[in-house]
C-alpha cells in the first residue's frame, strides 16, 4: 500500500462513478483514489459532506477517518464482520461472550506470571470440554466445582480489569462493546493526544486472546441473559424474528444464546472463532475527531499493520422461502399489551431498501405520516409507529401498536393495516416524498456534525459492505422514485405475507430459572500490575490543556422590541436552528399546566385542523414542541433556518387561536389513564420513579401530586386552552442557537406579541426531602432477577465537594475498573450491573445523595447485598488504582469541551446551583492536589455509616425477606399508591 518514494499527491479517478441531479445541478459522487505525501493510498468521495478518507492497509484492515475539531477527542470503533449469525449451532451466544472476554487481556495484559497462569488456564479449558460432554448431572456439578477450584488458583496470577484501567488512564469515555447478528464492535472515545497509546494497547488486545477469569464472566453473561428474560420487548422482538426467519440465524440464533449453551461453553470453540474472524482483513478501524490524517495513518500502519492477514470464509447461511400467508405468534409477560406486524424485505444496499425507507417515512415520520395523523393525532390507538431494519441477507419493516383502554390487539392491528392500505392506494399528498427527503436530510445534517453518530455510520457501512459513495448518494437516489413507482411497489410488497406478534399480559411459561452456582470469589490482585501496564503507564503523551468557558462572552444577548431577553449563540456548523421561549414556572406552580400544553398537541384552529397544522409544519421542515416540567416550561421551535419566520408565525397562530375540542379532550383523558395503567406495569418505572421518589419524599412528592382521572374528566377543555394562551402573560426569556440572530429577533418582533407588562410567576409547591434510613420498600413483580437501589440523604449541596465527589465516583462506583464493579461482578460474579455514586443535587438548596444499585437473580441477592454494604462501610484502598482514577478524571476534564448550544444549557444548570462561572477549573485544580487520604476523608464523612432507604423489586416467591429485614422494616408497597393512581376499577373511561 505504501510507496515511500512518492512525495507528491496523486489523484486517480476510480471506476466507480455516479451522477445525480439536484436543483438543476449535476451532483457527482465519484470515488477518487489518492495518495498522501508519505505514499499512503486512500479513497474519497466527491461531494461527501463528511470528508471521509478510507484507507486499506496491506493486511486488509479498512481504516475510516474523518476530521471533527469540536473537541480534542477521537471517537474510535474497531469493528469485526462477525456476530451471532456465525455462532456454531451447538454454541449459540459464543460471539457475545467472546466480546466480553476480549476485555480480559492477553499473555502480557492482565497477568503477573503468564507461564504459571497458563497451566491453570489450559486445565480449565480441558475441564470445560469434559463438563460439556458429561451427561450425568451429578458429575457435571462435580466438574464445575473443580473448574471453580482451579479458577481460584489461576486468579493468583491474574490482575482484573487491566485493560479498563489503561483506557481509563487515557481519559477514555464510553468504553464498551456490542455484538449483533453480523457484527462485534469495540468502542472508546479518547482524548486526541492519547491516540498513540490507545493504538498500541488495541494492537496488543486484538493480537491474542487469553480466556482468563472465564467462569465469573460467564456468570455475568447469564445475568445479562436473565435481564433479557425480564424484557418483554425483547421477547416480542425475538418471536417476530422467529416468524420472519424460520431457517436463517436472524430468527433462529439469539445473540445472547440459549441457557443450555451458556451453561455448557467450549473454550476451544471460542478460540477457534477468534482465530477465524478476528483478522485484519475482516476488521475495520473507525476514527472520527480531532486528528491529522497523514500522521494518524502512519501510526495505524505501525501498530495494526503488524496483524497477520488470513483468508476468511464466511459460512453460507440458509435462504428463506417467500412468506405467502399471515403468520401469528404470541408472547406473555407482566408489561402492558402490544402488537407488532412485520414484513420481510430484501437486504441492505438494494433498490428495495430505498423503497421501503420511503414507505416507512410516509407512514410514520413522527409528524405528518399516515400513522402519525390518522392514528396517533386522532388518538385512535394509544400509540403506533414503524421502522425498517436492513441487514446483509434480508431486512424487515416492522410496525407496532399499543391499545387504548378496552381496545383489542386485533383492532390495533387492523387500524395499522388500514394505513398501509392508504399507502397502497396512493392516499397521500404529492409533496410528501420531497418533504420526507428533506426531513431525512435534516436528520443527516445533525448526524454528521456529531462524531459518534458519524463514526457509527462508517462502521455500519463496513459491516454491511456498503460503498460510501452509495451511502452519500442515497438521499438523491430517493428523489428518483416517483409516487406511482412507490405505490406500485407498496402493492406488491405489503400483502398477506406478514408476521403478527401479540404481546399479552400473563405468565411466561418459557422462563428459565437457574440455581446459584456458588462461585468462589476470585482474587482481584488490585495491588499488583503486569509488566505491560507498568510500561504503558510510564509512557507519556503531550499534555492536553483544559479549556474553560467564559459564559459572559460566550452567551450573547439582544432584546426584542417588547423588552424580552434573547440569549444567543451562533451556529457555525450548518443552517439548522433551535429557539426556545423559556418560562421559569412549571407544574409546581400550576399542576394543570402540563395537562394544558399536552392537550395543545391535539388541537387545531379555525383556519387549520390539527392534522393540517402538522402537515404545514412538516412542509416547512420545522418541528415545534411545548413541554412542561416541575419548574420550567419550554415552547420550542427547530429546523431549517430560512423557514424560521414562517414556522414561528404558524406556532404563534396555534398558540393564539387554538380551539378546544371536547372529543379530543375525552380521548386525551382516556390516553392519560391508559398511560398510567401501562406505566405501573414497567419495572423500570416502578423502581426508578415510583419507589425512588417515595424513598426520597414519602407521601408528598411531585410524582404523586397529580390530577386523578375522575378529576380530569370534570375539567372544561376551554380552561386548558386559556391556560396555554395566558402563558404569554408571564415573565419569559428566549434562547436562540443558529445563524442570523437579527433575523430571529425580527421574527420574534413580528409574530411573538406579549403584553407590555408581564406577570410574576405563581408560588410553586415545595416538596420536602425526607430523612432516610431503616426502611425497605418492596414491590412484588413477576421477574427472574431482583433489582435493588440504596438511597441515603447527604449534606446540602456544596460547590467545594464537587471535585472530591467526581473523583470518588470514578474510583469507587462508576465504570468497569471501579471498586464496586470489580468486587461484585469481576470477583464474586453476583450481578451483571452494579454501581454506586455520590449524586450531586440539581439545586443549591437541595441535598446530595448516596446511591447504589444491584441487579441480580434473586437467589444471589443476600450475598450481593452483603458485598455492597461491606464496600459502603469500608472502602478498599488501592494507591495505584486511586492514582489511575485521579489521572483519568483529570484527563476527562482536560478533554471536555462545552460547545454550541450546550454552552447555554450548562450555564443554566450551574446557575441553579448558585454558580456563575465554569467551575471545572476549580475542580481540576483541586483534584490535582488530592491524595488517597483526602478521598478516605470524603468517604468517611459522606458515605460511611449513612442510613439507607432500600428499594427492591422482584418476585415475592423468590425473595429472601429475612435478609431484607436486616436492612430495615420491610414494607410491601402498592404500585397505585406509589404513583397516587386510582385503582383501575375506579376509573371509568
Amino acid at each position: 500500500m505504501r510507496n515511500l518514494r512518492l512525495v507528491v499527491i496523486l489523484l486517480l479517478v476510480a471506476l466507480v462513478y455516479s451522477c445525480k441531479k439536484e436543483d438543476n445541478k449535476t451532483m457527482t459522487y465519484a470515488v477518487e483514489s489518492q495518495k498522501d505525501a508519505n505514499g499512503f493510498a486512500y479513497e474519497t468521495v466527491e461531494n461527501d459532506p463528511t470528508g471521509l478518507r478510507l484507507y486499506t492497509l496491506d493486511n486488509g484492515l479498512k481504516v475510516y477517518m474523518s476530521k471533527n475539531t469540536d473537541e480534542p477527542k477521537i471517537q474510535t470503533y474497531i469493528a469485526v464482520r462477525a456476530g451471532s449469525n456465525y455462532d456454531p449451532k451447538e454454541s449459540t451466544g459464543l460471539a457475545h461472550y467472546l466480546e466480553h472476554m476480549v476485555f480480559k487481556g492477553t499473555d502480557e495484559i492482565g497477568t503477573i506470571d503468564y507461564e504459571k497462569e497458563k497451566v491453570y488456564l489450559d486445565k480449565i479449558s480441558d475441564l470445560y470440554e469434559q463438563h460439556r460432554a458429561e451427561q450425568d448431572p451429578d458429575k457435571k456439578i462435580a466438574l464445575y466445582r473443580e473448574i471453580d477450584k482451579v479458577s481460584l488458583e489461576a486468579s493468583n496470577y491474574s490482575v482484573a480489569n487491566e485493560y479498563d484501567k489503561m483506557t481509563s488512564s487515557l481519559g477514555a469515555t464510553g468504553t464498551n462493546a456490542h455484538t449483533w447478528y453480523e457484527e462485534t464492535v469495540y468502542k472508546n472515545k479518547i482524548p486526541a493526544n492519547e491516540l498513540s497509546k490507545w493504538l498500541a494497547l488495541e494492537e496488543e488486545r486484538f493480537g491474542q486472546l487469553v480466556l482468563r477469569l472465564f467462569h465469573t464472566e460467564l456468570e455475568a453473561v447469564f445475568e445479562e441473559f436473565n435481564r433479557g428474560q425480564d424484557n418483554d420487548g425483547r421477547k416480542r422482538y425475538a418471536a417476530m424474528l422467529d416468524g420472519l426467519f424460520p431457517n436463517h440465524p436472524y430468527g433462529q440464533q439469539k445473540t445472547i444464546g440459549t441457557a443450555e449453551h451458556l451453561k455448557n461453553p467450549s473454550l476451544v470453540d471460542i478460540n477457534n472463532y477468534f482465530d477465524k474472524y478476528y483478522v485484519p482483513n475482516n476488521m475495520a478501524m473507525v476514527l472520527v475527531g480531532d486528528l491529522d490524517f497523514d500522521a494518524t495513518i502512519k501510526e495505524v500502519e505501525a501498530t495494526f499493520g503488524k496483524l497477520k492477514r488470513k483468508e476468511v470464509t464466511h459460512p453460507t447461511l440458509p435462504k428463506e422461502q417467500p412468506i405467502t400467508q399471515v403468520l401469528t405468534t404470541e408472547v406473555f409477560g407482566p408489561t402492558s399489551e402490544s402488537v407488532s406486524i412485520a414484513y420481510r424485505s430484501a437486504a441492505v444496499n438494494t433498490k428495495e431498501e430505498k423503497l421501503v425507507t420511503l414507505c416507512d417515512m410516509i407512514l410514520a415520520n413522527g409528524n405528518a405520516g399516515l400513522i402519525d395523523l390518522n392514528l396517533n393525532q386522532k388518538q385512535l390507538v394509544q400509540r403506533a409507529g414503524c421502522s425498517p431494519t436492513f441487514l446483509n441477507d434480508y431486512g424487515y419493516h416492522s410496525f407496532s401498536g399499543s391499545p387504548k383502554e378496552g381496545q383489542s390487539l386485533d383492532e390495533v392491528k387492523e387500524l395499522i393495516l388500514g394505513q398501509i392500505e392508504k399507502l397502497k392506494k396512493g392516499e397521500f399528498e404529492d409533496w410528501m416524498i420531497e418533504a420526507v427527503i428533506n426531513d431525512l436530510k435534516k436528520s443527516q445534517l445533525q448526524e454528521y456534525e456529531n462524531s459518534t453518530a458519524l463514526a457509527s455510520a462508517y462502521y455500519d457501512a463496513f459491516i454491511h459492505r456498503v460503498d460510501w459513495n452509495d451511502k452519500v448518494s442515497f438521499l438523491n437516489d430517493l428523489k428518483k422514485i416517483t409516487k406511482q413507482e412507490l405505490v406500485d411497489f407498496a402493492n406488491t410488497f405489503y400483502k398477506d405475507n406478514y408476521v403478527v406478534t401479540y404481546k399479552r399480559k400473563g405468565e411466561d411459561n418459557n422462563i428459565v430459572k437457574v440455581s446459584n452456582p456458588g462461585i468462589t470469589p476470585v482474587k482481584l490482585n488490585r495491588d499488583q500490575s503486569s509488566d505491560y501496564i507498568k510500561a504503558f503507564n510510564a509512557k507519556t503523551s503531550k499534555p492536553l490543556a483544559p479549556l474553560y468557558v467564559d459564559y459572559a462572552t460566550a452567551i450573547k444577548e439582544k432584546k426584542t422590541n417588547s423588552g424580552l431577553s434573547v440569549s444567543y449563540i451562533e451556529n457555525e456548523t450548518n443552517d439548522l436552528f433551535t429557539m426556545n421561549i423559556i418560562f421559569d414556572m412549571g407544574s409546581d406552580s400550576d399542576k394543570k399546566l402540563g395537562l394544558a400544553v399536552g392537550y395543545l398537541e391535539y388541537l387545531g384552529t379555525e383556519k387549520y385542523s390539527a392534522e393540517a397544522l402538522k402537515k404545514e409544519f412538516y412542509k416547512l421542515g420545522i418541528d415545534y414542541s411545548v413541554n412542561t416540567g416541575g419548574e420550567q416550561t419550554f415552547v420550542g421551535l427547530s429546523g431549517l433556518k430560512e423557514n424560521l419566520p414562517k414556522g414561528l408565525e404558524l406556532l404563534e397562530h396555534l398558540w393564539e387561536n387554538a380551539v378546544p375540542n371536547k372529543e379530543a379532550y375525552g380521548k386525551y383523558v382516556e390516553s392519560i389513564g391508559k398511560g398510567r395503567q401501562n406505566n405501573k406495569t414497567s419495572k423500570g418505572s416502578i423502581l426508578r420513579s415510583g419507589l425512588l421518589n417515595y424513598a426520597k419524599y414519602g407521601e408528598n412528592s411531585r410524582l404523586r401530586n397529580i390530577i386523578s382521572v375522575s378529576e380530569l374528566e370534570k375539567i372544561d377543555p376551554q380552561e386548558l386552552v386559556d391556560l396555554t394562551k395566558n402563558l404569554k402573560n408571564y415573565n419569559q426569556r428566549v434562547f436562540y442557537y443558529g445563524k442570523d440572530v437579527d433575523g430571529a429577533v425580527s421574527a420574534l418582533n413580528t409574530f411573538h406579541k406579549v403584553p407590555e407588562k408581564l406577570e410574576e410567576y405563581p408560588e410553586a409547591t415545595v416538596y420536602e426531602e425526607k430523612e432516610t434510613g431503616g426502611n425497605v420498600y418492596f414491590v412484588d413483580y413477576d421477574m427472574v432477577q431482583s433489582e435493588m437501589m440504596f438511597l441515603a440523604k447527604g449534606e446540602p449541596f456544596k460547590a467545594e465537594n464537587m471535585a472530591a465527589s467526581t473523583l470518588f465516583n470514578t474510583y469507587f462506583g462508576g465504570g468497569l475498573s471501579s471498586i464496586v464493579f470489580q468486587e461484585i461482578r469481576e470477583s464474586k460474579s453476583l450481578a451483571y450491573s452494579a454501581w454506586s455514586n455520590y449524586s450531586t443535587a440539581r439545586k443549591k438548596d437541595d441535598s446530595n445523595y448516596v446511591m447504589a444499585y444491584i441487579g441480580t437473580q434473586a437467589n444471589k441477592m443476600p450475598q450481593a447485598v452483603e458485598a455492597m454494604m461491606d464496600l459502603m462501610s469500608d472502602m478498599p484502598e488501592a494507591e495505584e488504582q486511586f492514582n489511575a482514577a485521579k489521572e483519568a478524571t483529570l484527563k476527562k476534564l482536560a478533554a471536555q469541551r462545552i460547545t454550541k448550544s450546550n454552552i447555554f444549557w450548562s450555564y443554566e444548570r450551574l446557575q441553579k446551583l448558585g454558580i456563575d462561572n465554569d467551575n471545572r477549573e476549580e475542580m481540576y485544580n483541586a483534584i490535582q492536589n488530592m491524595t488517597m487520604a483526602d478521598l478516605r476523608d470524603f468517604f468517611n464523612k459522606n458515605i460511611k455509616g449513612e442510613d439507607y432507604n432500600v428499594m427492591v423489586i422482584g418476585n415475592k416467591k423468590d425473595i429472601d425477606f429475612k435478609a431484607l429485614e436486616k436492612l430495615g422494616e420491610v414494607q410491601e408497597m402498592d404500585v397505585d399508591h406509589l404513583f397516587n393512581y386510582e385503582k383501575a376499577e375506579d376509573v371509568k373511561m
